[in-house]
């Protein structure tokens, strides 16, 4: 899987604990997924699929803020994530004997995912100026956030997912 561009907005509070310490909650709505490819061709076959996993989070991380300057610090703290939406989109073209048919399909992927992803944040920020301030971030996923389920042929389907997602912000201190 590749990942998906999407934007996050929300807002924060800095409650600075001494000069070079604050705690920093946070609300963010977050577009996060991922992309994949798949294609197989034998003889007379031929398939390809290319789908779009594009899922919308409530986060609330609550990080730990260490001032190295008065203009740069470095940010940690757990996440935790409530999912709000799943889509899945699909484009598929198949051509057996020559015949080729495409389509496309979207999907409530909701069922697929469970409800809650928890993860934890590593990363920097730096104030530009009192008020403007940019800040990058790894979030590391820390559980699985996919749900178990049967398939059309009654068999168990397992799989692993984590969100993993790398953030670059620019943001607005009141």
């Amino acid at each position: 899987a590749k990942s998906l561009i999407g934007a996050q907005l929300g807002g924060f509070a800095e409650i600075k604990i001494t000069d070079k310490f604050a705690v920093q909650p946070e609300l963010l709505f977050s577009m996060q997924g991922s992309k994949t490819s798949y294609s197989e061709t034998d003889v007379n076959y031929s398939y390809s699929e290319n789908s779009k996993n594009k899922l919308n989070y409530l986060n609330i991380p609550v990080l730990a803020k260490l001032y190295i300057s008065e203009k740069f610090a470095l940010l940690a703290g757990p996440q935790f994530g409530l999912l709000m939406s799943a889509k899945k989109d699909f484009d598929i073209s198949e051509t057996i004997s020559g015949v080729n048919d495409t389509y496309s399909e979207s999907i409530d992927a909701k069922n697929f995912y469970k409800s809650v992803a928890m993860s934890f944040n590593l990363g920097t920020t730096y104030s530009i100026t009192e008020n403007i301030f940019v800040d990058a971030r790894y979030n590391l996923g820390l559980s699985n956030i996919s749900k178990n389920y049967t398939d059309e042929n009654g068999d168990a389907i397992s799989t692993n997912i984590k969100n993993n997602v790398i953030q670059f912000s620019v943001g607005y201190k009141f």
